[in-house]
């Protein structure tokens, strides 16, 4: 019984440095990309995943018991709540972008099924303003 005592605190150690090094790489994420969306996308995927490896691993640590059923709560509810909260988030500032030439690309398919890219012009451009 004692092997599998080892076992399980070796496989609840190694989720905890998963989860950790899942946070580690959100972090860089975090500071690297440039716009907003691409930060939240980092952000929101680290946090979701590095918290259930982390959580998983303390479950595993602690055994099955009362406390690792609402370690196992936390876990479902926020891989319920952080995915929809980034998301309206991501909405809100998609929504109010007062420059999306500077972001965002269009992409149009004829009848023939053809990709072109269609380039946004800058915003003095389209206002008349090229002074």
């Amino acid at each position: 019984m004692e092997a599998f005592e080892w076992i399980r605190f070796f496989a609840g150690g190694a989720l905890l440095v998963c989860g950790l090094l899942i946070f580690l790489i959100e972090i860089v994420g975090v500071f690297r990309f440039k716009y907003v969306l691409n930060r939240m996308h980092a952000a929101a995927m680290g946090d979701t995943l590095g918290i259930g490896c982390c959580l998983l691993g303390l479950i595993l640590m602690c055994g099955f018991s009362f406390t690792s059923l609402k370690l196992f709560l936390v876990i479902v509810f926020l891989w319920f709540s952080s995915p929809v909260s980034s998301h309206l988030i991501a909405r809100l500032e998609a929504a109010t972008d007062e420059e999306p030439q500077m972001h965002y690309r269009q992409l149009l398919i004829d009848k023939k099924g053809n990709i072109s890219e269609r380039v946004l012009q800058e915003r003095e451009d389209a206002d008349g303003d090229l002074s």
